[in-house]
């Protein structure tokens, strides 16, 4: 290992004339032990190496006017930290007499967002429909890549909260509805990520699960529901893949804030999982920098006055500075793992052309066929014109905005040239009045706002039924794009966002009835960053796909589904609900008082998407796991090794594509646990598999493993995970309500599979859902 920066760049002021020492008899990380070089440290430093940077301004940003938060106070230990990259968000203290290295951080969860030009990946939701870790874990090594070679050191990605209810305003940049999805997509991604030798950072930790006055609500949540479903999923991720990082977030949990949050960052994160990477912040989070060091936050983002706080506390004796010692370790020794600590020579070249191939098939692959009514899609016939409406088919929404929003990426392809480069003929009247329509009413942008993503966009254009008629006439078929945009600091909305907007179902029905009038087909592309509502008009168009926001090649893979090129093969992560009020969590959203809320009370417990839906009966547009394909799977064979639960079950299963084009399958395992002393969901997926692509006549068998972990329940009560003695039954589907196949088999005794800390009671009561047994 090289020992520091001052072996790497010749440049440097020698260590004794910043320092007035000789730096040969100084400790050096990588040489010296990590205590060490601590011991070498002033308090100055230690303060400061817990409290980052954020963006640093140069004179190009303070000439162009712009106004960035957080400044390093001039001639501060911070201020004097060399920026390598431009446009890093944020960074560690660089030391040099004692070959501290710095580490760069970038956004974010679709790409790497900053100065120079990246790729623009698929959205969070849109990777987890793929349901296949080896493609997240490809795109992975492909954003883990541009970070490296690009000279940074860490990725602020992956996000991992729970879609608790449909209109988080992040919940683009997030994975799931249900936490062992999150949690094996994010472990895949991190695993990706990492392979390039460069770290990432989990997030947000934990219960951010809105951006309603996310900085101060208190989320209010049970022992149970806080351990099944919103912990689950970083705890897969910390343990499978073990970031470099952990992000914590802004929100209170159970009355104390996540930063200053001991029972979350320590007992729970170190103690109980055994976590070893760095625990830093949320921009701007937690207000006592005292508290966050003795909660067991490490690094404090983005500065730059705690350190000052820290510095007093020390020396007054309110901090001991055996805890600041402490979160140095868990710093130092994880920058030792740093591109920049290794002396890695960077090219500022990665392979931008390979990376949009992977990003535009993911794309493709994350897709989700709602509906396809008399074999509408594929379309075939590329000489007869499609008809393109709705001003999403002419200007696409590649990503989210906020810190998700990939600032400089490759050019967007909409799916008018997704379609063209495909080879299909593009209907010319709607094509014109659309490109005149967006250019008259688009308004003009806010420079910040732009960057950050908030793009504005001009309304929806009203077809009339005569234009349509019109356009029925020219057109062999009509695919009609329904957008929308969210992203960070604020939450959507129900009406015209959740919903469509009057004009938006107005135009649905009418293109719709005037394409029908002669015979042709309709299609709706929802490029969308989360669940809509659908009922009300999904039985108008004869085919539905979700395209959700595909990166900078959305065209192209909107193309490559309908063209037939790629098979739909992806799954809805989250449940598609049949009106807004039917979500468990709608009457307590965004939380008291609605306008600025300051607490959230999870009243729902566990009972979060198709928990809540399967177990108390209530219908859905379309259930969690749901998929169409251009072909059709058979599943038969199903297998458990053995009729009673010992230590494991082995299951196996054998799935055929019975169609006439080739394909990939999601298999789906669920499992119904016994109830007869803990209520429990009626059942909960416990295992997925994607095949192979599986040729027409081709089979595949597919193995799962049940181990104690996965049959066990919380019991908050004796802060436990037990596998209860009884009856469980597997169910094979190819989603959460179309179960092909099932098996039971007996468990004697109850097992105690672990026991945990008893951590972060409710100070309150919570009338909690429950499924009466």
């Amino acid at each position: 290992m090289i020992a520091g920066l001052c072996l790497l760049t010749g440049n440097l002021v020698p260590f004794e004339n910043m320092y007035g020492q000789d730096a040969s008899n100084l400790s050096q990380l990588g040489k010296s032990t990590i205590e060490d070089v601590i011991a070498s440290m002033t308090l100055e430093e230690k303060a400061a190496l817990v409290v980052g940077t954020g963006l640093k301004m140069g004179e190009k940003e303070k000439n162009m006017g712009f106004q960035i938060p957080n400044q390093p106070i001039p001639g501060s230990l911070a201020d004097k930290t060399k920026v390598y990259v431009s446009g890093a968000v944020g960074r560690t203290l660089e030391i040099q007499r004692l070959g501290v290295t710095t580490i760069e951080m970038v956004d974010g969860p679709a790409g790497p967002s900053f100065g120079s030009r990246t790729t623009a990946y698929p959205i969070a939701i849109n990777l987890s429909s793929t349901w296949d870790v080896d493609l997240v874990c490809e795109i992975g090594k492909c954003m883990g890549n541009e970070v490296l070679e690009y000279g940074l050191d860490l990725l602020l990605a992956p996000g991992m909260n729970i879609h608790r209810n449909p209109l988080g305003g992040r919940n683009f940049e997030y994975y799931s509805e249900d936490p062992l999805l999150s949690g094996k997509i994010g472990a895949a991604m991190v695993t990706g990520i990492q392979s390039q030798g460069v770290g990432t950072s989990v997030k947000h930790f934990v219960a951010n699960n809105q951006e309603s006055n996310r900085i101060a609500v208190d989320a209010v949540i049970s022992e149970r529901a806080l351990r099944e479903i919103y912990l689950k999923g970083f705890e897969i991720a910390l343990k499978e893949s073990d970031p470099w990082t952990l992000m914590a977030s802004y929100n209170s949990v159970n009355g104390v804030t996540a930063t200053e949050n001991y029972d979350l960052l320590t007992t729970i994160v170190r103690n109980d999982w055994g976590y070893e990477g760095i625990i830093m912040s949320d921009w701007d989070t937690g207000k006592d920098p005292v508290e966050q060091m003795k909660a067991g936050l490490n690094l404090i983002m983005p500065g730059p006055y705690q350190d000052t706080v820290i510095i007093q506390a020390v020396k007054s004796g309110k901090l001991q500075e055996e805890v600041l010692d402490k979160n140095i370790a868990w710093i130092l020794k994880n920058t030792m793992r740093s591109p920049k600590f290794r002396g890695y020579n960077y090219s500022n070249k990665p392979d931008l052309d390979n990376n949009a191939k992977i990003a535009r098939n993911a794309g493709a692959e994350g897709m989700v066929l709602l509906k396809n009514d008399v074999n509408t899609l594929p379309l075939k016939d590329k000489d007869k014109d499609i008809a393109l409406f709705g001003n999403g088919s002419y200007v696409t929404n590649v990503g989210g905005s906020g810190s998700g929003f990939v600032m400089r990426a490759g050019p967007t392809v909409n799916i008018i040239d997704g379609l063209i480069n495909s080879g299909y003929s593009i209907e010319n009247v709607s094509k014109q009045a659309y490109t005149n329509f967006i250019q008259e009413n688009t308004p003009k942008q806010n420079m910040m706002d732009a960057i950050r993503g908030r793009i504005k966009r001009a309304a929806e254009m009203p077809v009339t039924k005569e234009f349509a008629e019109m356009i029925a006439d020219n057109a062999e078929v009509a695919l009609i794009t329904i957008r929308r945009n969210s992203g960070e600091t604020e939450d959507r909305k129900i009406e015209r966002d959740f919903n469509l907007t009057e004009t938006e179902v107005g135009n649905i029905e009418t293109i719709t009835k005037a394409f029908h009038a002669k015979a042709k087909r309709v299609v709706v592309v929802l490029n969308v960053g989360g669940v809509i509502e659908t009922t009300s008009w999904k039985d108008m168009p004869d085919a539905i796909l979700i395209a959700w926001q595909p990166g900078q090649e959305a065209g192209n893979a909107v193309a490559d589904i309908i063209s037939g090129r790629i098979n739909p093969s992806g799954k809805l992560p989250a449940s598609f609900p049949v009106k807004y009020e039917d979500v468990p969590s709608a009457r307590n959203f965004p939380g008291s008082p609605a306008y600025k809320p300051e607490e959230v009370v999870y009243e729902e417990g566990i009972y979060v998407g198709y928990r809540y839906y399967n177990t108390y009966n209530v219908e859905t547009a379309y259930p969690f796991g749901y998929g169409l394909s251009y072909t059709e799977f058979n599943y038969s064979g199903l297998k458990l090794s053995s009729p009673k639960f010992k230590n494991q079950i082995e299951v196996s299963i054998k799935v055929s594509n019975n169609g006439k084009v080739a394909g990939q399958e999601v298999v789906q395992l669920y499992i119904s646990a016994p109830k007869n002393k803990l209520d429990k969901p009626a059942e909960e997926l416990k295992g997925f598999a994607k095949t192979k692509l599986l040729q027409p006549g081709e089979s595949q068998t597919i193995s799962f493993n049940i181990d104690g972990n996965k049959l066990a329940s919380f019991y908050s009560e004796k802060s436990a995970w037990i596998a209860d003695a009884g009856e469980y039954t597997v169910k094979i589907g190819a989603s959460c309500e179309d179960i092909r196949l099932s098996q039971k088999f007996n468990l004697k005794n109850d097992i105690l599979i672990e026991a945990v800390s008893k951590s972060l009671v409710p100070k309150v009561e919570i009338n909690e859902m429950k499924n009466e047994l």
